[in-house]
């Protein structure tokens, strides 16, 4: 079974469906995106993106109300808050940090740290 989201106009996801395998291979059953989106775009109209579970691609599964974005090709959820920054390395929102951090200064604060106790003893 595959799953594919339906986006509007915006590129937000109005609809996520499961295709049978069937009608997403090709003559050798090798799944290919492009037949279970025309597949979908024949019975149901619009415009079709497929999505995966485990995040095989396109980094999220598609919800309802995501969007999709093409220039880094992912399902991307709402923002909780407009300060909060995408994170394009790690899935997901992010809050925006309130100062601009540089290599150097996260170097210092780290060999800077000292061990804190626990204030237990073995």
């Amino acid at each position: 079974m595959a799953h594919f989201a339906k986006i509007d106009e915006n590129n937000i996801v109005t609809q996520v469906v499961v295709v049978d395998n069937k009608d997403t291979s090709d003559a050798e059953g090798v799944e290919k995106e492009h037949i279970g989106a025309a597949h979908l775009e024949k019975i149901l109209g619009g415009t079709w993106k497929q999505t995966s579970y485990n995040g095989n691609m396109r980094k999220n599964y598609a919800g309802i109300g995501y969007t999709y974005r093409a220039d880094i090709d992912a399902f991307v959820p709402s923002k909780p808050f407009p300060s909060w920054l995408l994170g394009l390395w790690v899935v997901g929102v992010f809050r925006a940090h309130p100062f601009p951090l540089d290599q150097a200064a996260i170097s210092r604060s780290f060999s800077q740290a000292k061990p804190q106790s626990t204030g237990f003893s073995a």
